[in-house]
């Protein structure tokens, strides 16, 4: 089987797909937005984590959160935003380690995220279960 032709996938499963990218969407532009405007409680809370108290610190960090999640929102660019959002998850991931957060409540929560996006873009994207078959 090639990655043009491809099993059909069922409407239950395409749509689950959509809810679980939407959701992950939607947290994303919540955590991207949050970041824009010179918030206080932002730029607190990366003190402890061992960013600087900058806004620009975390209006960055916010603008390469939207811009990438709108590469994985739109279907053409689903993978590449899939592939930044998972560096992004990274980065959060290992600033917890650093700073010795809990393991499953803080620092894996990119990883739950992670599972979340590829799971909705494996079950929306036919290319990507053609690239990552788990059955013949």
């Amino acid at each position: 089987m090639t990655i043009s032709h491809t099993a059909p996938v069922s409407s239950g499963a395409l749509w689950t797909g959509r809810v679980l990218s939407g959701i992950i969407i939607l947290f994303m532009i919540f955590d991207g937005v949050i970041k824009l405007p010179p918030l206080d409680i932002v730029t607190q809370t990366m003190v402890p984590l061992g960013w600087p108290a900058d806004p620009n610190v975390a209006r960055m960090l916010g603008v390469i959160g939207l811009v990438s999640t709108a590469l994985y929102a739109w279907p053409r660019t689903s993978v590449l935003g899939a592939i930044l959002l998972t560096a992004y998850m990274g980065g959060a991931i290992a600033t917890k380690v650093r700073i010795d957060s809990p393991l499953f409540s803080h620092t894996l929560f990119g990883v739950y995220l992670g599972i979340i996006l590829w799971g909705g873009l494996y079950l929306r994207d036919p290319k990507v279960r053609a690239l990552i078959p788990f059955s013949r």
